[in-house]
């Protein structure tokens, strides 16, 4: 384990996991939102692309997304371990709720000085209404990922539970 993806949906804990695994193991770390939003008003990073080569071609890493769609496939290129975090509706919306309304209420600053505004409920958008509804897709899209041929080297760890989970991560 040396370039390693934590996959899941929006508010299943990749990010708390890959910083977990990355301390742990003395992996750097990368925050793929953090990333992805470089400026205030979400704006969106133009040297992503770049940035994330220049991250894949390092001899260790981990990084808690399954990538925008612009990296994707360079990321998955470079990997050699799939943390999979495959936890079921109900374990995630009240994850996602809570962080959520605690950075609403808290105006906690996020990815390049943004925060979650109380507006932001609205949007189709909002982490709590995208995990929800992307949900399955982002379950078949990791599942078409780890079944494509072209990915079968990488180590997959799929995980159901929290508990299998937090098991895991004990052992290491």
């Amino acid at each position: 384990m040396e370039r390693i993806l934590v996959v899941g949906v929006t508010g299943a804990g990749k990010s708390t996991l890959a910083r977990a695994v990355g301390e742990r193991l003395g992996i750097p770390y990368h925050e793929m939102d953090a990333l992805y939003f470089s400026g205030p008003n979400w704006t969106v990073n133009d040297k992503l692309t770049e940035e994330m080569a220049r991250i894949a071609a390092e001899p260790r890493w981990i990084i808690d997304s399954i990538g925008y769609p612009e990296v994707r496939d360079l990321l998955w290129d470079r990997a050699d371990t799939v943390l999979w975090l495959d936890y079921r509706k109900r374990v995630i919306m009240p994850r996602i709720l809570r962080r959520s309304l605690r950075r609403t209420i808290t105006r906690e600053l996020i990815f390049s000085g943004n925060r979650e505004p109380w507006s932001g409920w609205l949007s189709r958008e909002h982490p709590v209404r995208w995990a929800w509804s992307q949900h399955a897709p982002r379950q078949r899209e990791i599942t078409d990922r780890t079944d494509d041929p072209r990915f079968a080297p990488l180590n997959t760890l799929r995980f159901n539970r929290p508990a299998e989970t937090a098991t895991w991560l004990a052992s290491l």
